[in-house]
């Protein structure tokens, strides 16, 4: 009797060790998976400035920008890079519209930019897809030459 308890113990100890092996390589797997959560970032839009104007994240991570225009005035955000900024302020200028535009850094899940009424609150929702640098600009007239920008440093 004493052999076979030692013989089932033994099973019961390799069955053991291999469940938890198993369970160390599936914790380990996903720990290197890109996470699918969304991080929100509440910015304000003020007289002729986003605050935070700087804001750092991770590359295929997913923000949700929650704009809230604490100012007297229509503010706009539209999200992509310097060249994508100025597309959008021509097209602004020709046509009074955002129109479509190539997002740089990131993909879209919604609407690249948003018209904010004094105070009122929009969000954009982004994936940021490699590192880089992507602004956020106000194309109002004349507030994104005023310097109503933020820099999205991705990393």
């Amino acid at each position: 009797m004493r052999i076979r308890r030692a013989r089932t113990g033994t099973v019961l100890l390799i069955v053991a060790a291999v469940g938890l092996a198993a369970c160390g390589s599936g914790t380990s797997s996903k720990a290197t998976s890109v996470t699918t959560e969304t991080r929100v970032i509440a910015v304000d839009m003020t007289a002729m400035a986003f605050q935070p104007a700087n804001l750092n994240v991770t590359a295929g991570e997913t923000i949700k920008f929650v704009f809230t225009n604490r100012d007297t005035v229509d503010h706009d955000a539209f999200i992509g890079d310097a060249a994508a900024q100025t597309d959008h302020a021509m097209k602004m200028n020709a046509t009074g519209s955002a129109g479509d535009h190539a997002m740089g850094a990131m993909t879209t899940t919604g609407a690249d930019d948003v018209t904010v009424k004094p105070g009122k609150t929009a969000t954009l929702t982004m994936t940021f897809d490699r590192a880089g640098t992507t602004l956020i600009g106000c194309h109002e007239v004349g507030h994104y030459e005023a310097g109503m920008k933020a820099t999205v440093t991705v990393t």
